[in-house]
């Protein structure tokens, strides 16, 4: 048990955590005169490795995700989740949503194109929270910075937000509150073309290049953010207003997270420095979560393709689900010690 334990351990550290790449530039900056002591020095360390860190497991992550993505295209999506119905079929949505695209504007197209198709909205709204929540990215790097613990329960309880807020849309039976233009949408099913090795690896490398491309600003600023909160932030100052303990924490980091917009990649920087400087983790984790699935851009863009009656329970259920989840993670957060 203790040689697995220990595996694990150099597993998380060193090969998802990278600290060896953390000591590496600590050495080279402190070699070109840079105190890594100090404010900036450390700075600047923080941003370099972060960056570097999240860019290569982002790399690795989204080639493995996206060979994964390319044998369920939409059309094959679309009739996977056909053959079931309930609960089942909200739990399998959920889990599809956890290999497809990263952000919230990048699942809504894919939402609209399954409503259309005729899937029960319960179970496209099981996808549509999911998608931009829960993936094996989200996994393995929160297990890089908070452990194997902290990352499991957050992809479980991601999911769970998943099946039960799409079950409970599809008990209020809100079709009508559909815009009828997507209601009316002609069901078109087109079969995929079968890919071969080489087309799959080389979607899969045109999604590296395109994903990245796309988040890399936001993960710039998540890091110089997070790099700003980790050297010249005081803990004491975010203890006081972010601490576990504060009853106003988890509607605070959640408010605050549905004006931005950003996938989970560049919030996990500024989660780790909040968590370096005691903010606690069901705060933090509120705040992931609102700032992937509630951003202001994709309600703006959902709203396109549903009424507000509809938006509105939408966004009261995910933001109830995400303060719930924050609390019990701050009240059990003795469970999860990194």
């Amino acid at each position: 048990m203790a040689i697995v334990q220990n595996v694990w351990f150099f597993f998380q550290d060193q090969i998802l955590g990278m600290k060896w790449l953390n000591a590496l530039i600590g050495n080279l900056l402190t070699a070109l005169g840079l105190d890594i002591s100090s404010r900036i020095g450390g700075a600047v360390q923080f941003f370099l490795y972060d960056t570097i860190k999240i860019f290569v497991l982002l790399s690795v992550l989204i080639f493995v995700i996206s060979y994964i993505q390319s044998y369920f295209p939409p059309e094959r999506t679309k009739k996977i989740l056909g053959r079931f119905h309930g609960i089942g079929a909200n739990t399998l949505a959920a889990l599809l949503g956890t290999v497809t695209p990263f952000c919230s504007c990048s699942s809504i197209p894919l939402f609209i194109g399954f409503t259309g198709a005729g899937l029960p909205l319960g179970v496209t709204f099981s996808f549509l929270i999911s998608s931009p929540l829960v993936d094996l990215g989200s996994l393995v790097l929160l297990t890089s910075i908070f452990g194997g613990k902290v990352a499991i329960a957050y992809v479980i309880v991601g999911l769970v937000l998943a099946v039960l807020g799409g079950s409970l849309i599809e008990r209020l039976h809100l079709e009508n509150e559909v815009e009828e233009f997507i209601r009316k949408a002609g069901r078109i099913d087109l079969d995929s073309p079968e890919l071969s090795l080489s087309d799959r690896l080389e979607y899969a490398k045109d999604q590296v290049v395109a994903t990245v491309k796309k988040v890399a600003p936001y993960i710039f600023i998540g890091v110089g953010i997070g790099a700003l909160i980790h050297n010249f932030i005081p803990q004491s100052f975010v203890e006081t207003v972010l601490g576990g303990d504060k009853w106003y924490s988890v509607p605070l980091a959640t408010l605050v997270g549905v004006p931005m917009y950003a996938d989970i990649f560049g919030t996990i920087p500024v989660a780790e420095s909040l968590f370096a400087k005691g903010a606690g983790l069901g705060t933090i984790l509120s705040f992931m979560m609102a700032v992937t699935a509630l951003s202001l851009p994709s309600m703006i863009m959902l709203r396109k393709a549903v009424k507000p009656k509809l938006l509105a329970v939408f966004f009261s259920i995910v933001t109830v689900g995400i303060m719930l989840i924050g609390f019990l993670f701050n009240y059990f957060s003795f469970l999860f010690v990194v």
